[in-house]
């Protein structure tokens, strides 16, 4: 706990991530983790998932825009995304981070420009809207169900729901009621404890009881762990509720646990793979390494040698 509480601090440090990109060492490590700088760079990592039957959610990694124009960039950026999916013909939808279209200073320019990108992805494709810290829950669900809801009505979005947090399973509720697809995954942010759980066993509890809610819905949602414990939980809930393996999917994260994908899909289960690229990948990668000690251990080690 202690060793995650200063990652995640350190995940928000300006000047380390500074050095981090400017460090040789320190970018070599990220690519375990992170596809490429670039589309096109991340472009054969795909093909070699796709390959082994292993779909993928496609992410520019940045957040936290300051002005419109980082906002039009970003927008830009989704939209080369999906044709580049359409053009290579690739087995992938997007994700994207509302604060990377300006949820903290213009939300009416946030939605508007989600509308966009829905609207290009169309009935063929799939928009994930990724969960962030606390403090955007609500306004990234009520943007969600906005587009959801709006006129037109875009349900080629889901949405992301954190399963430390105490809300969830209202949330979760809520998104069943209106038929939202939802990833489920246990939060990789700092959160106190007032908003969410503090131990383990609590949060993989609330997990599988959230899992069970999800599996029994009928809707197609993605359940994201590299948790053998809550692989197995969801495999099981589903075997003893008549819920074939094709109703549902995993997902994990690109460069983790590689191994236990490939068991699950050579047992017959969906996969997918979150893969992120881009030049801001110091929080995402910082996050790995506080999600899962082994990922520390391994950067550990590769820095050792």
């Amino acid at each position: 706990m202690v060793v995650r509480t200063l990652l995640l601090q350190l995940a928000g440090s300006h000047w380390l991530e500074v050095y981090a990109r400017n460090n040789r060492l320190s970018r070599r490590l990220a690519r375990r983790f992170v596809a490429g700088d670039s589309l096109e760079e991340a472009t054969e990592p795909i093909r070699q998932l796709n390959a082994q039957k292993i779909a993928v959610s496609l992410d520019f990694l940045g957040e936290s825009v300051a002005d419109a124009g980082e906002v039009e960039a970003a927008e830009c950026v989704a939209l080369q995304m999906l044709q580049h999916i359409r053009r290579e013909q690739l087995d992938a939808n997007i994700s994207v981070k509302l604060t990377a279209l300006g949820l903290d200073f213009d939300e009416q320019l946030c939605r508007a420009t989600l509308g966009r990108i829905l609207t290009a992805a169309g009935s063929d494709g799939f928009v994930r809207i990724d969960m962030e810290d606390s403090s955007h829950t609500q306004r990234t669900l009520d943007t969600c169900m906005a587009m959801w809801n709006g006129t037109p009505a875009q349900h080629n979005v889901g949405v992301v729901i954190q399963a430390y947090l105490y809300r969830s399973e209202e949330d979760v509720k809520a998104l069943l009621k209106a038929g939202v697809r939802v990833r489920l995954c246990k939060g990789a942010y700092k959160e106190q404890a007032t908003v969410a759980f503090r131990h383990k066993h609590e949060v993989d509890a609330n997990y599988l009881r959230l899992a069970g809610m999800l599996l029994d819905s009928g809707l197609y949602h993605g359940f994201a762990t590299h948790d053998p414990a809550m692989i197995a939980g969801v495999q099981r809930y589903a075997a003893e509720h008549s819920i074939k393996p094709e109703a549902y999917e995993f997902q994990m994260l690109y460069g983790i646990r590689r191994d236990l994908q490939t068991a699950l899909v050579a047992e017959g289960y969906r996969m997918r793979v979150y893969v992120p690229f881009g030049t801001h990948w110091y929080p995402y990668f910082m996050r790995r390494m506080a999600e899962r000690p082994a990922n520390l251990w391994f950067v550990l080690r590769n820095m050792a040698r």
